[in-house]
């Protein structure tokens, strides 16, 4: 299949795909600010993210069948010019930016025009193009400070769909201006890690600063850039305790905005964390001499218990999955501070599939908020017989987030938990296991109100999701489905991701 891919693609488009996956968005972003109209910016906003989406397959097939990928910027070879390198490790990600763009673009009309005010809704597509670029970009640069760049692109375009959250809630006026204070922290922080190993190495290319710190050894300037290169990409990641923007972010957001952050944002900035940790400083340095493990494994099961213990508490459904979002990262911290083989690729796993379920089910509480302009948990009761399609797929991607059989939630965690018990991680184990209950609970009080209790006032309608949303809605239910039953696809990629990572970082 990869095969007969490359050979129908031109030869010219296979070899500028990496470029071209940054700039088609950035293009389109610029043009569409002298188009008036929201719908026309909408249907641009489709065919430019399916273009990024097909060129990462592209790269897919390109890396998989000829390995990594380098594609030297301007003609200029690295280490002196700007690279974008594609291996089995960021081509991963690559699908699942350009995936989740093209599918959250398909329902993103519904939520702009009953979330964002006329006038603005082109202005709103610029901006979710320029934040695509960035996150595109973060994952396919092979320059640290070009990471920095592309990171900052992403962020200050997000600030601004947050913002325009305020039609509905003026909440998310200051939930924009406290994810834009927290990013600016992360940034500074990772920005001033670069730095250091700048003065280290004299090269800003990941690939000859991992080459060069291997011949230069440890010292006090590389210790510091380790320290602000990874606080500052946990602060972009939502770690525990660096995940106070997330909550209202994600709460007061367009749901639109909130579906795509949930499936992408945090998942660019994990990407980011294991390539620094793993490639450009090596294993040994991260887990020998730094000692990640005792302290990422320690954050990672706090935050899969206390904020699973906060989404308990939380009536507003939005903010419940907020919460849960940050537990679940806590989940692919916990992989990958195990240190090994195993526990990446189950880390890399869970991270998937979270991007496939949470997706999934911010995408069918938009539909409902669209609908019913609700989003409180008790005014969910009934809504099992009045939206029984959106709901149903609310139900199994919570499911699916609980860890039941045949979905895509349960593969990632047993695979989490084995690498957890080849480890002889006891506590992490236990710290899985009461997640996953406390897991039944928040979502299962969802499920009771929906499918359980009748409603004190019928509604006065009793109408679907808009079928711009169904439609990519249930695409996610399928795949995560297709996961659940069926796993060896995906794991082929993540266990080629993690055995390529740890030939280039050294043994774990």
């Amino acid at each position: 299949m990869l095969e007969l891919i490359l050979q129908m693609t031109p030869d010219y488009l296979v070899r500028h795909a990496p470029p071209l996956l940054v700039m088609t968005p950035l293009l389109i972003a610029g043009v569409m600010t002298f188009i008036p109209s929201g719908r026309l910016a909408w249907l641009t906003t489709i065919i430019a993210a399916l273009g990024a989406f097909a060129c990462a397959i592209i790269l897919l097939a390109e890396v998989s069948l000829n390995g990594v990928v380098s594609y030297h910027m301007g003609g200029w070879a690295p280490p002196m010019g700007i690279e974008f390198r594609i291996d089995p490790l960021n081509v991963l990600f690559l699908l699942i930016v350009t995936g989740t763009a093209f599918l959250a673009a398909i329902f993103s009309w519904t939520s702009v025009v009953g979330e964002v005010r006329p006038e603005k809704r082109a202005l709103f597509y610029v901006a979710f193009m320029v934040c695509f670029a960035g996150l595109s970009g973060v994952v396919i640069t092979g320059d640290a400070f070009n990471l920095f760049v592309f990171l900052e692109i992403s962020s200050i375009s997000t600030y601004v769909l947050v913002a325009l959250g305020g039609r509905q809630d003026r909440r998310a006026f200051p939930a924009a201006f406290n994810y834009l204070i927290m990013g600016t922290i992360g940034a500074t922080f990772f920005v001033i890690g670069v730095g250091f190993l700048y003065a280290a190495t004299g090269t800003l290319n990941m690939v000859d600063i991992s080459e060069r710190l291997a011949a230069l050894g440890p010292n006090k300037t590389v210790y510091a850039g380790f320290a602000f290169i990874v606080v500052g990409l946990g602060v972009k990641a939502a770690m525990w305790p660096l995940h106070q923007w997330l909550p209202n972010a994600y709460t007061y957001a367009p749901s639109f905005v909130t579906m795509f952050l949930s499936a992408t944002a945090t998942k660019a900035a994990i990407y980011a964390i294991i390539r620094f940790v793993f490639t450009v400083f090596s294993v040994d340095f991260s887990f020998s001499v730094m000692q990640f493990t005792p302290i990422f494994a320690s954050l990672a099961i706090i935050a899969m218990l206390t904020c699973s213990i906060q989404a308990t508490f939380q009536s507003d459904i939005r903010r419940m999955l907020a919460y849960s979002s940050v537990a679940q990262v806590g989940y692919m911290m916990l992989g990958i501070a195990i240190g090994t083989s195993a526990g990446l690729s189950a880390g890399l796993f869970h991270l998937t599939n979270h991007a496939i379920i949470k997706g999934a089910l911010f995408m069918a509480v938009a539909g409902v908020f669209i609908v019913y302009k609700v989003s409180d948990i008790k005014d969910f009761t009934g809504l099992g017989r009045a939206a029984p399609i959106t709901m149903t797929a609310f139900a199994i991607a919570g499911l699916s987030l609980i860890g039941m059989p045949l979905t895509a939630g349960f593969q990632s965690k047993w695979a989490l938990l084995q690498a957890l018990i080849a480890s002889g991680w006891a506590i992490g184990v236990v710290a899985l296991i009461l997640s996953s209950l406390l897991a039944v609970i928040y979502i299962g009080r969802v499920l009771q109100a929906v499918f359980v209790h009748l409603p004190e006032e019928p509604f006065a309608v009793r109408k679907e999701a808009p079928l711009l949303l169904l439609i990519p809605l249930w695409t996610l239910i399928l795949l995560n489905f297709w996961i659940g039953i069926s796993a060896d696809t995906i794991l082929g990629l993540i266990n080629n991701a993690s055995a390529f990572v740890f030939a280039i970082g050294g043994a774990g």
